[in-house]
């Protein structure tokens, strides 16, 4: 048995492992890698391998960085079946169709400027016709059921609690006359996150797959998140002015809508307007409308409470797709509350929102997700003043804020009590992935000091004889 690690090595995007037994080659993952423009699009677009001779796949969830460059993958001759739970295919064909409309629009402005320099078009990673090509190849699987998914090799998802679907991936293999485990963590979600299921432990496992997000940081109580929701809130209503929240579209936004729900439903905050606008919001939220088997006894109870309510919907919250309805949000009076993607502020409707409001010192700008470095909405975070919107300056007149509460990884304390129920004795080998330098070095130190010999955390192209 070969493990390879192609993606998420020593960087937290691109996640994409190579497994090699019994003459088939599975691969975990297959992630879009995010960074300088340039590098990012060669190394999406050139796989370290023949996605002809991959047999099969197995997603474990839908966020980009995991499930962003299956449309190439299959453009470039994958024909295996690709395995997931059910509602990480069901998010992935609203996803990846619109990764695809974001790469065509990204290479179309790149082209403009290369006409003028006289040089050649690019073309896109994919199409919206290869990301639709490539969801036939999806086989939906439940949690807890074991599916053989190549000769001697059986596979099993546990509930990971990250986002909506999210799985911790379990393969029994058998080689050579020997049993062995190999567990691949995917992304571990938080304990006590709201909407989902809390990350399953498993005990035993031979060879160990580990994320190293947060290994290094701690998060703040969801107790106190929501308590800085309810004072921000209050504020943007006593000035009558506007609540502009940039939120990614997967999880992040379910989250702030449910803890609005409950907040509202408590009278902890005054009844104002809020929009939803992001038609991928819009199309991930009725995605988690259908999936109810994944939520957590306290939307189960709140919805038993409510009248099997949707925790998702409520008074005065409205969900906006068409263009024309979100222009019209201009003319909304105030106070009002506008969720909008991207969550860095690196691109959709919430730029607009901004260049409209952020020079008025009555809007409020509220982040809740992180921002990466050279991001608009680091700037804006940062303090910097003017920015930078569609090719214009703007002062930042706005109030800014931030909730860092909301996370849905686990945080340093959370990754070390999942990898403690491991088996210490049975353990060979931990590989810790989907990290920066901080965290997985941090984490690597704490897994040796709770017991576990053998740490590794591979570069890419590393390769190990299990």
């Amino acid at each position: 048995m070969k493990l390879q690690f192609w993606g998420a090595a020593r960087t937290v995007t691109g996640s994409m492992h190579l497994l090699e037994v019994n003459g088939t080659k599975i691969l975990l993952d297959c992630g879009l890698y995010q960074g300088k423009r340039k590098l990012s699009y060669e190394r999406n677009l050139n796989f370290p391998f023949d996605p002809k001779e991959i047999d099969v796949m197995v997603l474990s969830h839908a966020h980009i960085d995991h499930s962003g460059n299956i449309p190439n993958l299959v453009r470039q001759g994958f024909k295996g079946n690709i395995y997931t739970t059910h509602a990480s295919r069901d998010l992935c064909a609203a996803m990846l169709e619109d990764s695809a409309r974001i790469q065509e629009q990204d290479i179309g402005y790149l082209n403009k400027k290369r006409r003028r320099k006289g040089e050649p078009p690019l073309e896109p990673l994919y199409t919206v016709q290869d990301a639709l090509g490539s969801l036939p190849y999806f086989i939906g699987v439940p949690y807890w059921r074991p599916i053989p998914i190549a000769p001697g090799v059986t596979l099993t998802f546990h509930d990971a609690g990250h986002i909506l679907g999210s799985a911790i991936v379990e393969l029994e293999i058998k080689e050579k006359g020997e049993t062995k485990r190999l567990v691949f963590s995917g992304d571990l979600g938080r304990r006590g996150l709201a909407i989902l299921r809390d990350p399953e432990f498993l005990d035993s496992a031979d060879y160990l797959i580990m994320e190293s997000t947060y290994g290094s940081r701690y998060h703040e109580t969801f107790e106190d998140a929501t308590h800085k929701l309810r004072d921000i809130s209050i504020r943007a209503n006593k000035q009558r002015g506007r609540l502009l929240a940039p939120s990614f579209a997967v999880g992040r936004t379910q989250e702030l809508v449910y803890r609005l729900n409950k907040l509202r439903k408590d009278k902890d905050i005054p009844e104002f307007p809020i929009y939803v606008d992001s038609p991928l919001a819009v199309n991930v939220t009725e995605v988690f409308r259908l999936h109810p088997e994944c939520y957590d006894a306290e939307v189960r109870e709140f919805m038993a409470e409510n009248d099997n309510r949707s925790p998702f919907g409520f008074h005065l919250l409205r969900y906006v797709r068409s263009v024309e309805d979100s222009k019209s949000l201009n003319f909304v009076s105030n106070p009002v509350m506008i969720i909008a993607a991207s969550g860095m502020c690196e691109g959709g409707r919430i730029l607009h929102h901004l260049k409209n409001n952020i020079s008025d010192p009555n809007t409020t700008i509220l982040f809740v997700g992180y921002q990466a470095e050279n991001t608009l909405g680091r700037k804006i975070l940062d303090g910097v003043s003017p920015v930078r919107i569609f090719g214009e300056m703007y002062e930042v007149r706005a109030r800014v804020e931030r909730i860092d509460g909301y996370s849905a990884h686990a945080d340093r304390a959370g990754l070390l009590e999942w990898a403690e129920h491991f088996d210490r004795k049975r353990m060979k080998h931990i590989f810790l992935v989907h990290g920066e330098e901080e965290g997985y070095t941090s984490l690597a130190s704490g897994l040796r000091e709770k017991g576990f010999a053998q740490v590794t955390v591979p570069e890419r192209g590393d390769s190990f004889d299990l």
